[in-house]
């Protein structure tokens, strides 16, 4: 059997692991266009603030491939997929057959129309490793730092860099920070913190036009800058699948066991859109640990087994300078406020089950009930959920629940 892997990522990782469990034999090849092992993307910030090194971000050690028996090839790009044929076509013209193949290609900046962007000269994203790299070459005390976008990329970027450059402003489209993942009272406290960190915002606005190194925004402000990064948000890449005929959306359609309309191809991470467990429906949920179980659910499919991955839920476990948030699942139904000067918690309920949290600061603490709560669709009525709400503590649950469901959250 010949398993390939369109992509150098967590998903990869998933797969090649789930693999080997039932086919020691196969032969695996993963082609990935970066030059870098596997590594975990969200570190990259840290790597920019110092408190993590290019070694210590890889997702596995130097001897993975190695134990695995895996054929690596880095730096390399597939150009065209033949699905009728079982055929890829790399950047080197050469031909490559497949039995089974899992595209993992991540996801792509998007970069929105603006007007003489083309003609700044220091200007990034901030995707990748090299993406860092590029931008911390750039990086001096004096330099003043320009961001378009305040979502999760934008601002762990800006917490990277703050204390290298002498300044960094954040311009936003949106009225509030973080608007994809927290409500209008959270984005403002989190905001709030970053503001005393020293991080400016304008928020409500956008460029209108570059002219040299200033941003002339649509409310008439301008903004100086030496660096730009763009950061407005990501898309999934999945332009080859797309041109090979594959039924795609925003991303990549997968059945939970992430095989996509072709029976030979699988597809997972960033550039997938499966089905979420709340909704019912097909979403594209670019997270780490969503991406590591794609990949692992496809491994066992494409050895004839099957692990089905159905318990897919929006979350984001994120911090800046200090300030812990975990957001999860959906803002529907009944809510629940809890506010402390330093912590914020909203729980939402509907039809008697957990189906979202936003938790901040001093109320992250066990943010892992909540969470387990809301994949194992627990009914609330077979606990003590005002104490669970006020004080997320084990003793509120029935004791075959403690050990059977909750103990990893303890």
């Amino acid at each position: 059997m010949q398993y390939v892997i369109i992509g150098n990522s967590i998903t990869s990782v998933g797969c090649i692991e789930s693999i080997r469990k039932y086919d020691s034999q196969g032969s695996i090849t993963v082609i990935g266009e970066e030059n870098h092992p596997i590594y975990a993307r969200p570190l990259i910030s840290y790597l920019l603030q110092g408190k993590t090194d290019e070694q210590k971000m890889t997702y596995r050690d130097a001897g993975f491939y190695e134990k695995h028996s895996v054929r690596l090839l880095i730096g390399r790009k597939v150009e065209k997929i033949d699905a009728d044929s079982q055929l890829l076509t790399l950047d080197d013209g050469s031909i490559m057959q497949y039995d089974k193949l899992l595209i993992a290609t991540g996801s792509l900046p998007f970069i929105p129309p603006m007007k003489n962007l083309e003609e700044v000269e220091k200007k990034h994203t901030f995707l990748s490793l090299s993406d860092a790299k590029e931008l911390e070459a750039e990086l001096h005390p004096t330099s003043s730092v320009l961001i378009i976008g305040a979502g999760l990329i934008g601002l762990k970027c800006a917490e990277g860099i703050l204390e290298r450059v002498q300044s960094v402003t954040v311009v936003d489209l949106a009225g509030r920070i973080l608007s994809s993942i927290l409500d209008e009272e959270g984005s403002l406290r989190v905001q709030a913190h970053l503001q005393q960190a020293g991080i400016r915002f304008h928020l409500e606005d956008s460029v209108r036009e570059f002219c040299g190194q200033e941003a002339l925004l649509s409310s008439g402000k301008v903004v100086g800058f030496d660096i730009l990064v763009m950061a407005v948000g990501v898309k999934p890449n999945i332009q080859l699948a797309k041109d090979a005929g594959l039924a795609v959306n925003k991303g990549i359609l997968i059945d939970h066991t992430c095989r996509t309309s072709d029976a030979h191809i699988w597809a997972g991470g960033d550039c997938s859109e499966g089905w979420e467990l709340l909704s019912g429906e097909r979403r594209n949920l670019a997270l780490l640990p969503n991406a590591y179980m794609q990949g692992e659910s496809a491994g066992y499919s494409m050895t004839g087994n099957e692990q089905r991955f159905e318990n897919a839920i929006a979350m984001n476990a994120i911090g800046f300078f200090g300030l812990h948030i975990i957001t999860a699942g959906m803002y529907e139904g009944e809510d629940l406020l809890f506010t402390t000067e330093s912590g914020y918690k909203r729980l939402f309920i509907k039809d008697n089950h957990l189906v979202g949290c936003i938790l901040i600061g001093d109320q992250v603490s066990r943010g892992g009930i909540y969470t387990d709560l809301i994949r194992s669709r627990t009914d609330l009525r077979t606990l003590d959920f005002a104490m669970i709400s006020e004080q997320p503590a084990l003793m509120a649950f029935a004791q075959k629940v403690r050990s059977e469901q909750l103990g990893r959250a303890q």
